[in-house]
């Protein structure tokens, strides 16, 4: 059945939606699937962002973001040194991969100073901002959901995302709004409009009760419990419209054939988003 309005315009295709698929065959779906955008990953693009980007550009397509750089606190300065020098390689990447955003997952504590890791995020990203705007990247910072704070990120709300990305310029650090992450938070609508122009991308999924992994649990929209389109309102309201970019880790949907994951995720994002 043909849906009578199929306005995908604004839909991009997170890449990990599709499991560790390379980057061509995402393309290629995309592109039969009537998908506009793809948010790759550094996995994919690393060793020859160029020709990654001018595969995605000569597609047709365009790249929304990539995922992921970040991981900033470490315990000794050595290591945090290293991760500031990969920081900037991943800013030199998306802009070889023709993306304007860097999203930034930011890592756990080495220890268990919570605040002290979250300094080293605001001076990771002092580190590397000037850098990022020189080479027209955006840098957004992603808010995990609390559950991955022991291992993935030390910032697990919107309002400390933003705490972090107003130390900085404006047009060049930013948050990422991603509904599995901030859907729970009773202060998101207040944080979404606070956020305002420093929303750089909004992110989709859904919420799947019970959860079935802590990791690869997430839903395709309409299969959980988050107010998808309340929050896609919200960040509209706040100055937001840029690309949606649909990203889920699931076992079960990485299982099914790309093309298959690509018409489920188009016919969500109509029904749903």
């Amino acid at each position: 059945m043909v849906e009578e309005f199929r306005d995908l315009s604004r839909l991009s295709f997170n890449q990990m939606t599709a499991g560790k698929r390379g980057l061509r065959e995402v393309v290629d779906a995309c592109v039969c699937g009537g998908i506009p955008w793809i948010g790759p990953w550094r996995y994919a693009v690393g060793e020859a962002p160029a020709e990654a980007g001018r595969l995605i550009r000569e597609a047709g397509l365009r790249a929304s973001s990539l995922c992921r750089g970040g991981m900033f606190p470490a315990a000794t300065a050595e290591e945090r040194r290293k991760r500031i020098d990969d920081n900037l390689r991943a800013i030199d990447e998306a802009a070889a991969v023709g993306t304007d955003l860097l999203v930034l997952v930011n890592g756990p504590a080495p220890d268990r100073d919570i605040d002290g890791a979250r300094r080293m995020v605001v001076d990771g990203i002092g580190e590397i901002a000037s850098y990022a705007a020189e080479c027209g990247v955006k840098l957004g910072v992603e808010p995990l959901h609390p559950m991955f704070a022991a291992d993935r990120s030390v910032v697990v709300t919107l309002g400390q995302a933003t705490d972090i990305a107003s130390q900085f310029d404006s047009r060049w650090v930013g948050v990422v709004v991603d509904v599995y992450h901030v859907w729970w938070d009773p202060k998101v609508y207040a944080e979404i409009a606070r956020a305002g122009e420093r929303i750089f991308a909004f992110h989709v999924s859904d919420w799947i009760v019970p959860t079935p992994d802590m990791l690869m649990g997430r839903g395709m929209m309409g299969d959980g419990v988050i107010e998808i389109r309340r929050l896609r309102a919200a960040t509209e309201a706040a100055g937001y419209s840029g690309p949606i970019e649909v990203e889920i880790f699931n076992e079960a949907l990485w299982a099914r054939p790309v093309d298959e994951i690509v018409g489920l995720v188009a016919n969500s994002y109509l029904k749903v988003v």
